[in-house]
């Protein structure tokens, strides 16, 4: 399997201090970080580590419930991934990922509502990004959706 690379540009100190994330594998993009923006309620029009990494997730758990849902005989027309991360501070001093909120809305022909929440927590257990953040507490609310 590849290797995929991003890397940040960083300019100052913590909190006057900014800096650019670029993912460099794929060349889509160059986004601008900061501290006080990372910690502030709206963002403040950049992106932060927690918004990637609910990014990644949720692309890493779309991809691996649709192999569920096909392993299962099951066919996804439409799936819903979100993934809220809450970061808080850390006991021992600083801070840390405190949890992650997988909400997931599908609709999905060939499996009744029991076989799609098996399906779903099969995909958050094996959804290599889930298995990375063993160390998090991860929650997941999966539903069928009807057309």
């Amino acid at each position: 399997m590849p290797t995929r690379n991003a890397r940040t540009a960083w300019d100052g100190t913590l909190m006057e201090g900014t800096g650019q994330v670029e993912l460099t594998s794929s060349g889509l993009g160059t986004f601008e970080v900061s501290f006080p923006k990372r910690a502030s309620d709206d963002g403040g029009g950049a992106t932060n580590p927690e918004e990637l990494l609910g990014a990644s997730h949720s692309a890493c758990y779309a991809m691996s419930l649709a192999g569920q849902l096909a392993a299962a005989g099951a066919t996804p027309h439409s799936m819903e991934i979100s993934a809220a991360v809450t970061l808080g501070p850390d006991p021992a001093g600083g801070f840390k990922l405190t949890g992650i909120a997988l909400t997931v809305r599908a609709e999905v022909d060939g499996i009744d509502a029991s076989g799609f929440a098996d399906a779903a927590q099969a995909a958050k257990v094996g959804c290599p990004i889930s298995k990375a953040l063993t160390g998090v507490d991860i929650t997941l609310d999966a539903a069928l959706e009807t057309a």
